[in-house]
C-alpha cells in the first residue's frame, strides 16, 4: 500500500474520530419570555391611545442566556384578523377599510448581552391617523435567535 493511499484511508477515519469528541457545548433551547403584565407595563390589552399622544412601551423581557434585540410593531386590525399570540381581545369596532392607518415598525439591539431587560421606549401618535382596533406587538430574541412575541390589542381613540 502506497503512502497515498494509507492517508486516503486514514484521513476519514481521524474526521470521523474528532467528530466523536466529548464536546461540553450546551446548546440553548429557550425562548426568551416578554410580559407587559407587571405594575408599570404597557400597554395592557384595550388601553386606548389618543392621537397626538405620547407613551411609553414598556415590557420586561428575559432569557435563560442573553437577550439580543426586540421590536415593536404597531398596525391596523380593521380588518379584524388575530395573531396566535394574542391575549386577552377586545370588543371590535365594526370592519372597515384603512385611508390613513398607523403603522410603526422597529428594531432596537439590546446592548450587553443581559438576562434580563426592561423595554422603555416613548411613541407618539400622529395626529392625522385612522382611529380604530390596532394590535401593539412586542417581540424579543435571544443572541441564539430564538424569539417570543406577544400581542396586545389596543385602541386609537380621538
Amino acid at each position: 500500500m502506497t503512502l497515498k493511499t494509507k492517508v486516503l484511508y486514514l484521513l476519514p477515519m481521524a474526521l470521523i474520530w474528532n467528530s466523536c469528541s466529548d464536546d461540553d457545548t450546551v446548546v440553548d433551547d429557550e425562548k426568551p419570555t416578554i410580559t407587559v403584565a407587571y405594575e408599570n407595563g404597557f400597554p395592557t390589552p384595550c388601553t386606548g391611545l389618543q392621537r397626538g399622544g405620547t407613551y411609553t412601551i414598556r415590557a420586561r423581557v428575559s432569557d435563560n442566556d442573553a437577550l439580543a434585540a426586540y421590536s415593536i410593531d404597531i398596525h391596523h386590525n380593521f380588518d379584524h384578523h388575530t395573531h396566535d399570540d394574542q391575549g386577552a381581545s377586545c370588543e371590535l369596532a365594526p370592519l372597515k377599510q384603512a385611508v390613513d392607518p398607523f403603522i410603526y415598525m422597529q428594531n432596537f439591539q439590546i446592548e450587553g448581552n443581559p438576562g434580563t431587560y426592561e423595554i422603555n421606549r416613548e411613541i407618539t401618535i400622529p395626529e392625522n391617523i385612522d382611529t380604530g382596533d390596532y394590535h401593539c406587538q412586542l417581540s424579543v430574541t435571544d443572541r441564539t435567535g430564538w424569539q417570543s412575541r406577544t400581542s396586545i390589542d389596543i385602541k386609537v381613540i380621538e
